[in-house]
């Protein structure tokens, strides 16, 4: 195998990965941006959709991807049943209130998954995990190409949600101006239940797409996806969801060159590394705009 075709089989893999980092990314991006709320609990909704196709395919026998058929309609309505209880009282709060509020749910998620299931890493293994398909001599996993196209799926559909539809009006009416969409009728609270689900299911999503690829554990993992969650925004600019896609492009392509290029065991650390960087060179975002205070 040449230079370049390893180069195009990482770039490839970093891709794919990548997408389902958009996909964990473009959730916090949505609730951030319309709620203006930094949602601690974000990666701990990753792990629930993990441990989720773990119930299913153990229960059930579906294959993870099948199992969004349930994950998918769950993940929203656990959402919006968390704003309503939780998030919604404290709409009008100081911000670190809704910050206290969303690390006290990532505590009880985790906390919830540890005593239901026990600390045992958990996974699933599906029956194409060692199938290949070779594009121009470039091998690709099934299972990444599989998670690739869950995530665009994902994506295309918000977008089509927030740029085709009556609510998809309201929720970009209500992020733009709060104030100003509730004098037009838009009842911005209902707004903010639907987006808190949006953003619950689509770390749902992302979680069901990743358990083929990794282990699932109750402690440390939810606060792993958090952070990958805010490098993804950081590097492609907070608060655009186009961003945020981006952003997750770069972050896996890093992750894999890093990896393939100088040591495997550091993998998580290019990412920050690169992450880092932005914030010095450029804190807006590689795809962010510089607002000037006059």
């Amino acid at each position: 195998m040449t230079d370049w075709v390893i180069l195009l089989q990482n770039l490839a893999n970093g891709v794919l990965m990548g997408g389902v980092y958009a996909l964990v990314g473009v959730g916090l991006t949505l609730v951030f941006g319309v709620m203006r709320t930094i949602n601690f609990a974000h990666g701990d909704f990753v792990v629930l959709g993990m441990y989720a196709a773990v119930l299913f395919n153990a229960l059930l026998g579906f294959d993870p991807y099948l199992s969004l058929v349930i994950a998918v309609p769950v993940g929203f309505l656990t959402g919006m049943l968390v704003e309503r209880l939780v998030l919604a009282r404290i709409v009008d709060a100081p911000p670190e209130s809704a910050l206290l509020a969303t690390l006290g749910i990532s505590l009880i998620i985790g906390n919830a998954i540890l005593l239901t299931v026990g600390g045992e890493p958990r996974s699933v293994q599906v029956a194409y995990a060692s199938t290949t398909i070779s594009i121009g001599g470039v091998h690709v996993s099934m299972v990444l190409l599989v998670a690739g196209a869950a995530t665009v799926a994902a994506i295309a559909g918000l977008y089509a949600l927030l740029h085709r539809t009556e609510i998809g009006r309201a929720i970009r009416a209500t992020a733009e101006n709060r104030l100003g969409a509730e004098l037009v009728g838009i009842d911005t609270r209902t707004i903010h239940a639907i987006v808190f689900g949006l953003g619950t299911m689509l770390a749902v999503v992302a979680g069901v797409t990743l358990i083929p690829l990794l282990f699932a554990t109750p402690t440390n993992m939810g606060a792993v996806f958090t952070l990958k969650a805010f490098v993804v925004t950081v590097l492609g600019g907070l608060g655009s969801v186009g961003a945020a896609i981006a952003g997750g492009i770069v972050l896996g392509v890093v992750e894999v060159l890093g990896a393939s290029y100088l040591a495997s065991e550091y993998r998580e650390a290019y990412g920050l590394a690169a992450f880092l960087l932005i914030l010095l060179f450029r804190p807006e975002g590689l795809f962010g705009r510089t607002v000037k205070r006059v």
